[in-house]
Formats: structure tokens, C-alpha cells, sequence
């Protein structure tokens, strides 16, 4: 190491030890989230939803269809109020996450061969907790109903195989083919983490370059360097890359140890290509700007809602024209659908090495454009004392 690059590495982890907040927000705040994340996540499986039941007909088929939803893993009946206006004060206060109203009359219709109808009220605001649920009433009552159907057909004479075969002519065959579980720690744990370092990174790198111009003390950063803009880029944003770098290396250790990750060298390695690349952004909009509260307002603009548009939690290809471009944009989205693939698909380390010569290639054009500004605002008092 250079003279000039170890005299701004010494300064930065001397200003680091100096600020225990900066530094446990680079070390230890972000892995004890990303523990706490897979912690959350660690059933896998959202099961045991509370329901209510609203019976309003007090038969043996309301009792039977109770009985298969209680034998649903997804489902517990948790509350049987005695009227409406408590089943919604239930749903309203969120005590049960859905409502299923048993109708009046229901064994009378089942009796005459008539269609009887149960009906099921849930939040939808919760999308996934509404899936679960729909998912399983809709596998409960569509149970019942094939017995019911299949019963009548054999009392009309047909045998069961023929009754069978004639209720349902036309099947559809489902398969997973990958996270075949639903797992979610393995899904949306081990995405949240990145998306998580990634905002860290931007806000370390506005936070490191733009905190020189605020104090007024860059001419001292950049004269330690020799005054040469790519030495003192580096050492100063090193410190906080390879802390980011050691919380996903810990947490990637975990998620081994969990079994949901084979081998993550390439994984780690494409992490630290997205963090160095938000870093040198971060670091690059704090000079450009010369200003720290706008590089740490476009560091909030552009990663807080990152996620959302990373196709994740939402399916890529049904956002309108415009936020799809802005999600293809972001150097997060590429890196999860890659992390996907590698973690869940299958996919062979190789397939990667593209993603991961672009993030490279981001990182140095976005570290040169930073050098080349450095000299410009280091030494210039009119972008000095701006917050």
C-alpha cells in the first residue's frame, strides 16, 4: 500500500472508531438485522392463519366443512363469533385475518341437489396472508363439494371410478419446479439482506465523501493522498466496504449452515460488486453535488424502494412501461434475479460472471467520474459547509 492511500486508511478508521455510530452501522446493526431476518422467517412456511367461522346453519355439513379447514395446515379456527356484527368487529380489529360465513340453510340446499354457497371475506391489503388462506378454503371447500358430488353419482347408479372420472374430466397437473416448499427464508430472507446492504453502502458513500465537504476538512483528505484523487478515493471508502463485505460474508455462513446455500463464492462475490458499485454512487453524487443532504436524499430516493421493484414481491413483467425501466435500471434488480437463479435454479456459477463484469465495470466508471471531481470541489471553499 501506498504512503498516501495508507494515510487516508488510517484516517478513516481513526474517524470510525472515533463515531461507534457509524461503525455499528457498518458492522454489527446490519448483522444483527440480517440474523433477525432469517430468525422471522425461519418457519418457512406461514401456517396456522387465524379465521373465523360465522355458522349460521348448525348442520353436520357446516361442522364437516369446519373440521376439513381445521385440518388445513394454513388455517386455525380461531374464533367462532355468534353473530355479524362481531364477526366483522374481528376482522376489522385484526384478531383473524379472514371470515367465512356459513349461510342458513345450507344442509336444506345440499339435501335438494341444489349449489349452496359459503362465503369467505379476507383482507386483501395482506396479499400473501390472503393467498395462504384462499388457497387452502378453496382446497377445503372444493373437498367437500367432490364428496358431496361424488356421493350423488353413486346413488344415482354410477360406481365410484366412473363417478370419479366423469366429475372431473379435465385436470390440470401443478408441479414447482424450484422452492418447491414455498419456503420463505430461503426466497425472501436471503433477498432482503442485499436489498438491505446495498442502502447501507449508498448512504456510507454519500455519508463518507460528503461529510469531508460539510466539516470543511476535504483539502486534509485529499493533501494525505499526495493529492491524487484515486488513492484517496479508495482507502477512504474501503473501511466501509469491507465491513459490508464481513456482515454478508457472516450472514451468507448462516444461511449455509441452514442448508439454503450449496456454495456462496459467487454470491459473496457478486454482493461485493453491488456494494462497492453503491458505495463509489453514493461517494459520486456527494461530489457532483457538493452537497451531503442531497447525496443522502437521492441515496434514500434511489434504494429505499429498491426492492419493490426488484420483481421480487412483484412480477417484473406486469409493471407499467415506465417503472419497469426504472426497475431494469437498478443494479439490485439484476443481482436478485441472479441470486434467485443461483440459490434456487440451479444455475451454474458461470451464468453470473456477466452480471458480475457489469457491476465492475459500473464501480470504476462511477469511481473515475468521482476522481475526476474530487480535485475539483476538495480544494474549493464555496462547496465547503453545506449540509
Amino acid at each position: 500500500m501506498s504512503p498516501g492511500r495508507r494515510a487516508v486508511w488510517s484516517r478513516e478508521w481513526a474517524r470510525l472508531r472515533a463515531d461507534p455510530l457509524d461503525l455499528a452501522m457498518l458492522g454489527w446493526v446490519p448483522l444483527l438485522l440480517g440474523l433477525l431476518m432469517l430468525w422471522t422467517f425461519s418457519a418457512g412456511l406461514a401456517t396456522r392463519l387465524p379465521i373465523a367461522v360465522l355458522d349460521q346453519d348448525h348442520s353436520g355439513p357446516s361442522r364437516q366443512l369446519q373440521r376439513l379447514l381445521d385440518a388445513a395446515p394454513g388455517l386455525a379456527l380461531s374464533a367462532a363469533p355468534a353473530d355479524p356484527a362481531e364477526a366483522r368487529a374481528l376482522l376489522r380489529d385484526g384478531r383473524v385475518y379472514a371470515l367465512l360465513v356459513i349461510p342458513a340453510g345450507l344442509a336444506r340446499e345440499l339435501k335438494r341437489g341444489r349449489a349452496a354457497q359459503v362465503q369467505l371475506l379476507h383482507n386483501a391489503q395482506f396479499s400473501t396472508h390472503s393467498g395462504l388462506i384462499q388457497k387452502d378454503v378453496r382446497g377445503a371447500v372444493g373437498t367437500m363439494s367432490a364428496g358431496i358430488e361424488l356421493l350423488a353419482r353413486e346413488k344415482r347408479g354410477q360406481s365410484p371410478l366412473a363417478a370419479a372420472q366423469s366429475f372431473e374430466p379435465l385436470r390440470a397437473g401443478l408441479a414447482s419446479q424450484y422452492n418447491t416448499a414455498l419456503n420463505y427464508q430461503q426466497f425472501l430472507a436471503t433477498a432482503l439482506m442485499p436489498a438491505l446492504l446495498h442502502l447501507l453502502a449508498m448512504v456510507a458513500g454519500a455519508w463518507t465523501a460528503g461529510r469531508e465537504l460539510r466539516d470543511a476538512s476535504s483539502p486534509a483528505w485529499l493533501d494525505a493522498a499526495g493529492g491524487r484523487a484515486w488513492p484517496a478515493l479508495l482507502a477512504k471508502l474501503a473501511p466501509a466496504w469491507l465491513l459490508l463485505c464481513a456482515t454478508d460474508a457472516l450472514i451468507l455462513l448462516a444461511l449455509q449452515g441452514l442448508g439454503l446455500l450449496q456454495s456462496g463464492a459467487m454470491l459473496l462475490a457478486l454482493h461485493a460488486a453491488l456494494l462497492a458499485l453503491y458505495l463509489a454512487l453514493g461517494a459520486a453524487l456527494a461530489l457532483l453535488a457538493r452537497s451531503l443532504r442531497l447525496a443522502l436524499s437521492a441515496a434514500g430516493f434511489i434504494t429505499a424502494p429498491a426492492f419493490a421493484f426488484s420483481g421480487i414481491g412483484f412480477p417484473l413483467m406486469a409493471m407499467p412501461e415506465g417503472a419497469r425501466l426504472w426497475a431494469e435500471a437498478l443494479p439490485l434488480t439484476w443481482t436478485l434475479q441472479v441470486q434467485v437463479g443461483l440459490l434456487q435454479q440451479g444455475w451454474a456459477a458461470r451464468a453470473a460472471l456477466p452480471l458480475l463484469g457489469a457491476l465492475l465495470a459500473g464501480t470504476l466508471a462511477l469511481l473515475a467520474l468521482a476522481a475526476w471531481r474530487l480535485p475539483r470541489v476538495a480544494h474549493d471553499p464555496a462547496a465547503w459547509g453545506k449540509r
